[in-house]
């Protein structure tokens, strides 16, 4: 809230070791309801997967102690399933939606109409830091970071490691394979995403755009949170097939 992601990412290369990350607190969510409650009386709460981290519980509890409070307010939590641009998409689809003066009812429908064919992919520069999502032993991380070892993962509703590679362009090569298999020559919407690696992302755009067919198409900065587990340099994709 108060610094951007790329000063973030420069404060974890200056001290890897001491950043940290924690999930909102029910106060958090109870806090952004309320805000919320001022302009309309239908929230829509999407969240990162809850089997990646413990946000859905927060909303939760806080959508319990909203009840009471906010009375004809009408709150709804949505497991996006997923995280980064791709639970990004999966709310600027019911935001779409909801711009366009539609019910909860449909706002949350083509939330999930996204949500269901979504999809994320990305590549580690490094898998030095991996060790901190709790999902490969710190010695294994440290071995594979001699090694020179990229990993490719995807998330559906928690991480996935489908390959690795011992170079960016290779896992890149990799990964735009992947997305090929899946979406072939339909329109795609797309976001390139990156960890301190702006000029890497643009290149990467540049590559999207001509070699698919693109509704949409935009760069972002991954949230500092994948600087902790994932280091600086990663890149990725997340993208859906149009219709």
């Amino acid at each position: 809230m108060d610094i951007t992601p790329s000063e973030a990412y420069e404060f974890f290369l200056k001290n890897p070791d001491a950043f940290g990350t924690s999930a909102p607190s029910p106060a958090d969510y109870l806090k952004a309801f309320r805000e919320a409650s001022k302009r309309a009386h239908n929230i829509l709460c999407v969240t990162v997967s809850s089997k990646l981290s413990m946000t859905y519980n927060s909303a939760q509890l806080a959508k319990e102690y909203a009840q009471t409070e906010l009375r004809g307010v009408d709150i709804e939590l949505f497991d996006s399933h997923t995280a980064t641009a791709a639970e990004g998409f999966v709310a600027l689809a019911g935001a779409r939606v909801a711009k366009e003066g539609r019910n909860l009812a449909e706002v949350t429908r083509a939330a999930t109409e996204v949500r269901e064919k979504v999809s994320l992919f990305a590549v580690l520069d490094t898998i030095r830091y991996v060790y901190r999502s709790g999902r490969i032993p710190r010695v294994a991380s440290q071995a594979g970071a001699i090694l020179n070892i990229r990993p490719i993962f995807s998330v559906a509703d928690v991480v996935h490691f489908i390959g690795v590679a011992r170079s960016r362009e290779r896992g890149i090569e990799r990964m735009l394979k992947a997305v090929r298999s899946k979406v072939g020559l339909d329109p795609v919407h797309v976001a390139v995403m990156h960890a301190y690696a702006p000029d890497e992302a643009e290149r990467l755009r540049e590559r999207v755009a001509s070699e698919f067919n693109c509704t949409e198409l935009w760069v972002t900065e991954f949230s500092p949170l994948m600087g902790y587990a994932c280091g600086t340099g990663t890149v990725g994709l997340a993208f859906y097939p149009e219709g």
